[in-house]
């Protein structure tokens, strides 16, 4: 079984690998892969390498870079994934590349160790890959991303299933639903799946899906997926079935919200919203197989991970901006990763309504007082607040009359973040959308644009 799955990935990568050396050759960097060991609990044995490009950003994003069957560290980064490697030289993001060393160098997708949080599978390996090279090179816990082709596509689904709350955007190219590969006796190859011919419903899919990390209530990654029309290795049934999961664990129709043709038989659907960060983004190429025809389409993913937000990386932190307001003054509190301003939806004074992005337009529901009560105040008797008094991930905030509970008690940190006191969560948007519209949220703070605000 083990030398089928072999056989039958690298017979299916191999156009792709011509196809890519035919390419231009482009000039070597000066920073190149380098191994690491002895990086942390590591059970199946996985080989861990990093780039680190010659000018890093101060806080960089970090790509986990996964190969495919047959594959190894070095030919992903020298062949298919290549553009990631040029991008993260450019936007000084860092990328790192797990290696599988068993037969057939393929990625467990497959056995029960592999298909939950931290069980003792591959995954497992590459978590302490990534929580090591965040812990060295001041990584943005906002901008942590993971991307792979084929069996590195498989696992990039799993990985964005099992760590949600790491992940916050996800590429897959010629994959299958996380969970879809399931095995029970010890096989790593699953023909009903890769046939295209396991269909369930959304619901089952994404619940397969949350049965990696039992109990988790907060949002997941953002997915892009890729698929050709033609693909016999991993038939292209399962691209359907992507969709149904990653829309389900979004919360969003199946239904897509965008539609449009960025080439010839290249048809790209998103779900959720219409924007470049939707957060389910799908591309199908009509008449392709396993191999796709990535040049020049690569700036799609880069844009979607969010990986092209460090451009000319600076050597020095840019000043971050803050938001302490003087106590009293009503005033506008402005999105620092979408340039929008707190608003209320609608104008409304109703209890319940919704706190969401929106252009800032000095309207009186956009203006906000800061209280001695840590209150945040608009229209001089409604406060920000959490609502059902969540504490979760993921809580959505509306405004209330005020009544001095800890759900609307707000503390505004000298780095621009605002945390509810009662969660010890930030002000978040979520999936760093800037669209006006956005409903806002609680997330666990790490930072990001999309957690720092500023007085306007």
């Amino acid at each position: 079984m083990k030398r089928r799955l072999r056989a039958v990935l690298a017979a299916a990568i191999l156009p792709l690998l011509i196809a890519v050396s035919l390419l231009a050759v482009r000039p070597a960097a000066a920073a190149s892969l380098t191994q690491v060991t002895n990086f942390g609990t590591n059970p199946t044995n996985l080989n861990m390498y990093i780039y680190v490009p010659d000018r890093v950003a101060a806080r960089p994003a970090m790509l986990v870079m996964v190969h495919y069957c047959t594959g190894t560290a070095a030919g992903v980064f020298n062949s298919v994934g290549r553009d990631y490697v040029t991008a993260a030289d450019r936007y000084g993001y860092i990328i790192v590349v797990p290696e599988a060393t068993r037969e057939g160098r393929c990625f467990d997708v497959s056995t029960p160790a592999a298909l939950r949080r931290d069980g003792g599978g591959d995954s497992t390996g590459i978590m302490s890959m990534a929580a090591w090279a965040r812990q060295r090179h001041n990584v943005d816990p906002a901008r942590i991303v993971v991307s792979g082709f084929s069996s590195g596509a498989m696992m990039t689904n799993v990985l964005a299933a099992q760590y949600p709350d790491v992940f916050t955007a996800a590429a897959a190219f010629s994959g299958v639903p996380a969970g879809c590969f399931a095995t029970t006796n010890g096989s790593l190859w699953n023909s009903q799946c890769s046939g295209g011919n396991l269909i369930k419903t959304a619901r089952q899919w994404g619940d397969q899906a949350r049965a990696m990390y039992p109990g988790y209530t907060g949002r997941y990654p953002r997915m892009q997926l890729w698929h050709g029309s033609t693909d016999t290795t991993l038939a292209y049934p399962n691209f359907g079935e992507e969709i149904k999961q990653w829309t389900d664990l979004h919360g969003s129709s199946q239904t897509p919200a965008f539609t449009d043709n960025p080439r010839s038989g290249v048809t790209r659907t998103r779900y959720g919203a219409t924007t470049t960060q939707a957060p389910v983004e799908a591309f199908s190429f009509a008449g392709h197989g396993h191999s796709l025809p990535l040049d020049g389409m690569f700036p799609h993913a880069i844009t979607f991970l969010g990986l092209d937000g460090g451009a000319n990386p600076s050597p020095s932190p840019t000043p971050t901006p803050t938001v302490t307001p003087t106590p009293g003054t009503a005033g506008g509190i402005r999105g620092v990763g979408s340039g929008r301003c707190l608003d209320v939806s609608g104008v409304s004074q109703a209890n319940g309504a919704a706190v969401q992005l929106w252009d800032c337009n000095g309207q009186s529901n956009q203006q906000w007082t800061s209280t001695a009560a840590n209150e945040l105040r608009v229209y001089g008797n409604k406060c920000l607040d959490v609502a059902g008094q969540s504490t979760a991930n993921g809580a959505l905030v509306q405004i209330w009359d005020c009544n001095g509970q800890n759900n609307q008690k707000w503390r505004l940190n000298t780095d621009g973040t605002i945390t509810a006191i009662g969660a010890n969560k930030c002000l978040d948007v979520p999936n760093s959308a800037t669209a006006n519209g956005t409903r806002l949220a609680l997330w666990t703070c790490n930072g990001g644009g999309n957690q720092r605000w500023t007085r306007t």
